[in-house]
């Protein structure tokens, strides 16, 4: 079938390959009995033979989402990476730009004046080019395709199953950045930002990408902020959250949930009256409402931490 652009289905004997920096042995196992192998819905997984068990099954996740048991993404085309433009976005052989749905990579001036590159914006767009630069992606979709700019939003993934995104949030060179109306695969994308952050891989091994307390985020007014500690009270005044992080709610770091967004985070297990007293981890951009905010739209913006 002849898709919109002229880009044909994605064709899994597409023969592009990535050759991984360490060396990896791919087995394909015929009997998922042996425990070596997963089940889904085109037959068996190859496992991936490494001599760090944690390492496999690291890798292994890179390609599950692909195959069914995320069950998130609508399988879209593929195309030909013909650019790397930075470290979340290139651009395909019809002209196409692709902005790497739910993944925020250090960014580059590309022509904005007054903008200085962000730590280790080269060494991301490096570490796209080596994964995608004149090779065959195929395109996923779970939430809204295209931003206000005109570009594709899409989960990219190689022909030998690799999770493009995945790959770059375990190796850290991007972090977590999910919309509410593209929200798709964000357990996986966190529990892999979370690897390489404790590792202190990439981007993480950089005070620029440190998690502020909320007494530090008054000086990151209008930045993409990770920001932990105790919510000290929870207050809904017509029907809107205020989770505030300190004594003054005047003063001190707050997060904001409106109406209209409050019954996803209730169904999703996070209803903010439960939240008071809880360690948590909220991303966003800060701005200044009676103190330093972040406005959160959807559940995956606030996640749970051991008190």
């Amino acid at each position: 079938m002849q898709s919109s652009g002229g880009i044909k289905p994605f064709d899994s004997t597409d023969k592009a390959r990535v050759k991984p920096k360490t060396p990896i042995s791919i087995k394909w196992l015929r009997m998922a009995r042996r425990g070596r192998g997963l089940v889904v819905a085109g037959g068996i997984f190859p496992a991936i033979v490494h001599r760090s068990k944690s390492a496999a099954l690291a890798l292994l996740l890179l390609a599950v989402p692909w195959i069914g048991s995320a069950g998130a993404l609508e399988v879209g085309a593929n195309a030909r990476v013909i650019e790397v433009v930075d470290g979340d976005t290139v651009v395909l052989a019809d002209g196409n730009q692709v902005r790497l749905v739910g993944i925020q990579a250090p960014k580059l001036p590309l022509g904005r004046t007054h903008f200085p590159a962000w730590p280790l914006a080269e060494e991301a767009k490096a570490e796209l080019q080596r994964l995608v630069l004149d090779r065959t992606v195929g395109l996923g979709y779970g939430g809204a395709r295209r931003d206000r700019h005109g570009r594709i939003l899409a989960h990219l993934h190689l022909p030998d199953g690799t999770w493009v995104q995945g790959a770059l949030l375990a190796s850290g060179m991007a972090r977590v950045y999910t919309f509410a109306d593209n929200r798709a695969l964000s357990r996986e994308m966190l529990g892999l930002e979370r690897e390489a952050r404790a590792k202190g891989r990439g981007i993480w091994s950089n005070d620029f990408y440190r998690i502020l307390s909320p007494d530090d985020a008054e000086r990151h007014i209008d930045s993409f902020q990770l920001v932990e500690g105790r919510i000290e009270a929870v207050a809904v005044v017509r029907g809107r959250a205020f989770l505030n992080f300190g004594r003054n709610w005047r003063t001190d770091f707050t997060v904001e949930i409106d109406p209209a967004d409050l019954k996803a985070f209730r169904e999703s297990g996070l209803d903010p009256k439960a939240l008071e007293g809880r360690r948590v981890r909220a991303r966003g951009w800060l701005k200044s409402r009676n103190g330093p905010a972040i406005q959160a739209t959807h559940p995956e913006q606030i996640e749970l931490v051991p008190n």
